[in-house]
């Protein structure tokens, strides 16, 4: 059985993009551009909705930093309103996307990781098909033009940090295993 890691990029205050803005916030640095690009995982299958693939496609497109390395990674876009796609090594899934997930970490040759994509993040961590929760914070707030807040809706999850480091000394990438929770832990078991 393969692994799911959720990935994300966001704000400090949690927001996954924010209007006007460039995309990584205008900060991405030779540090992080040079982990994206010599990552392993930029082979293994990049999971995303429909508003992630016309996104990152259109970056991508116009040659937006870092966006370079997802032309080769494959990519599986899960839409029931999409007939097809035209972006190399990408394939469509109008079926569902959580049955699909299990299916593919059951059958994969290599772990799998979202991009972007906020509702089926969502969706696949309430599910409890995913194994690792990781995100690169940038260093700004974007209160007044955050858009997508990355994880508003989700279950209460507990988080266990397993990963962490800095590039370019502002960038902050923490990586937990998530644990969905019923509620809110309550009493001495709380700290367990």
């Amino acid at each position: 059985m393969q692994t799911l890691t959720v990935d994300f990029i966001m704000s400090l205050d949690g927001f996954g993009a924010a209007e006007g803005w460039p995309g990584f916030w205008g900060m991405e640095g030779p540090e992080y551009l040079q982990w994206l690009d010599e990552s392993p995982e930029k082979d293994h299958p990049a999971l995303m909705g429909a508003n992630t693939y016309r996104l990152m496609h259109g970056l991508a497109a116009s040659g937006e930093p870092g966006t370079e390395v997802m032309d080769e990674m494959p990519k599986v876009v899960f839409s029931s309103s999409m007939d097809s796609v035209d972006w190399a090594n990408t394939t469509l899934v109008t079926t569902d996307a959580l049955e699909a997930v299990r299916r593919m970490k059951a059958e994969s040759d290599l772990p799998l990781r979202t991009l972007g994509s906020v509702s089926l993040c969502r969706s696949l961590v309430a599910a409890g098909l995913v194994d690792r929760i990781r995100t690169v914070v940038f260093p700004v707030i974007t209160g007044a033009t955050g858009a997508d807040p990355v994880f508003g809706g989700y279950p209460d999850v507990r988080l266990e940090l397993v990963e962490h480091r800095l590039f370019d000394g502002r960038l902050q990438l923490l990586e937990y295993v998530p644990t969905v929770l019923d509620g809110p832990p309550l009493g001495a078991d709380a700290a367990s």
